[in-house]
């Protein structure tokens, strides 16, 4: 088990590394994470919701996504609750004093050692990834994904902390003493994650981190720019919203403005874009923002009534609906396919309390919000080309078609259809700037093999297949 010293330390990341460099040396690994807090989710090949990191990390074990790999996803919504997706599928929502009752953690945590129990009898090894920090005292009790699941999987604990941040001794050491004495032995080594500079410069201090914590530094991983992994944390989002460039990254270049929902979902379906040459891509909530953009897009969101809401007085809807009247092109997915509309209505307040708000008028559809959510991974063909993606949405939408274009709007509910060269190259059509068609598939092989290669430099690999050998810590 990966677990770490806090939020965004790098264990989703790490744990990918994981997957891929063990399937590299001939085993047959899989990630499992128990309970898993993102917007970010993926279809599995059989129609059930997971977080994104877990299909990523399957990804990189060569495997299909399954529910088992992530079987209890919390998806927030809006009025201060949170959608439960149980082994892929919604059971409802709970407010967060709700959902942490012990008699239904209990109920959650039988769900969640059942579903690493399968994957154990199938796959090893199993990359468990924890959530947030491991040494919040007042959630211990009703913990289900860091030590408690660590304890029935007789997993050993690598706890992972972010140098970058400050403060890495204390948090290692106060994440280890914080733990009891039967919790404290599950920890078998640590990961100083993104370090920038000189090496040289933190050799004392990873002898002085083992000596103050009693267990082995493994590895000392350096920070990387150049390579692109899909990413599941909202912390990441808002790195790429502060980093945002609208200036292009050369003469003829796009500029594609990705509209910043209060729930963004499913940021990950503008990865493949950001990276193309041709685009300069960037998110504002700023209605001023949207003259410099040729294209933008609505994206998806977990609550679309209360988004197009904050898009009306906000006074984002009146610039979209500008500058489309001016010709710039106009994307929806999902969410934003349903804000495209004429109608959005949720006769059984599935979403909240509002019972229904008119679109921005560009697509001829209307969209009910129904209590039961489409799953599923998709192909559809595209100008002749055969693609894929996957839906994950509440409502139906009187659309017969995978893709709506009608002047210069288009929408869709497939997520990952900008994965799709033809999609793209569509939406881009009138960019001057040529770039060679990148396969998508082959591109993300290549990212993982990259990942594998920079830790297996920083990290002691055998070290950490010796600790695996031991028997359960437990015993």
């Amino acid at each position: 088990m990966l677990a770490g010293t806090g939020s965004d330390v790098g264990k989703s990341i790490l744990s990918t590394a994981l997957c891929r460099i063990f399937l590299q040396d001939g085993y047959r690994p899989a990630p499992f994470k128990a309970q898993n807090m993102a917007l970010n989710s993926y279809a599995t090949p059989d129609g059930l919701e997971i977080g994104r990191a877990q299909a990523v990390q399957a990804e990189a074990c060569g495997l299909p996504p399954c529910a088992d790999m992530n079987p209890l996803l919390l998806k927030p919504n809006s009025e201060h609750t949170t959608q439960v997706v149980l082994l892929g599928k919604p059971v409802g929502n709970r407010s967060a004093y709700d959902y942490f009752r012990k008699e239904r953690q209990e109920v959650l945590r039988k769900a969640v050692c059942e579903a690493f129990d399968r994957l154990q009898s199938q796959y090893n090894p199993i990359v468990l990834e924890g959530a947030g920090s491991i040494s919040e005292l007042n959630l211990r009790d009703t913990d289900l994904v860091n030590l408690s699941m660590a304890r029935h999987a007789g997993a050993a604990v690598i706890l992972v902390a972010d140098i970058d941040r400050g403060g890495v001794f204390a948090s290692c050491y106060g994440s280890i003493a914080l733990q009891r004495p039967e919790d404290r032995q599950l920890i078998r080594g640590i990961i100083v994650n993104k370090f920038r500079g000189d090496m040289r410069l933190f050799s004392e201090g990873r002898q002085m981190l083992e000596d103050i914590c009693g267990v082995p530094v493994l590895g000392v991983v350096p920070t990387f720019h150049d390579i692109a992994i899909d990413a599941e944390d909202s912390v990441v989002l808002e790195r790429k919203v502060k980093g945002a460039q609208v200036s292009g990254k050369m003469q003829g270049c796009k500029k594609i403005a990705v509209v910043l929902l209060h729930h963004l979902s499913n940021f990950t379906d503008f990865d493949t874009l950001e990276r193309d040459g041709r685009v300069t891509l960037f998110y504002t909530a700023n209605p001023d923002d949207l003259a410099q953009a040729d294209i933008i897009v609505l994206p998806g969101t977990k609550a679309t009534l209360d988004d197009l809401y904050e898009l009306r007085r906000s006074g984002m809807a009146g610039a979209i609906l500008r500058e489309h009247a001016r010709g710039k092109t106009v994307v929806g997915i999902c969410g934003g396919f349903q804000m495209l509309g004429h109608t959005v209505s949720d006769p059984d307040g599935v979403e909240g309390s509002l019972t229904s708000l008119p679109g921005l008028g560009l697509l001829p559809i209307d969209t009910t919000m129904t209590p039961e959510k489409t799953t599923r991974q998709v192909e559809f063909v595209f100008q002749g080309v055969r693609c894929k993606g996957y839906e994950i949405h509440q409502g139906r939408s009187t659309a017969s078609e995978p893709f709506v274009i009608k002047n210069n709007c288009i929408g869709t509910y497939i997520h990952g259809c900008l994965d799709n060269p033809v999609v793209i190259d569509y939406i881009l059509k009138s960019a001057n700037h040529v770039t060679p068609k990148m396969n998508v598939e082959s591109f993300r092989e290549n990212q993982y093999d990259k990942l594998a290669a920079h830790v297996r430099q920083y990290v002691d690999i055998p070290r950490l297949y010796k600790i695996m050998s031991y028997s359960n810590p437990l015993n």
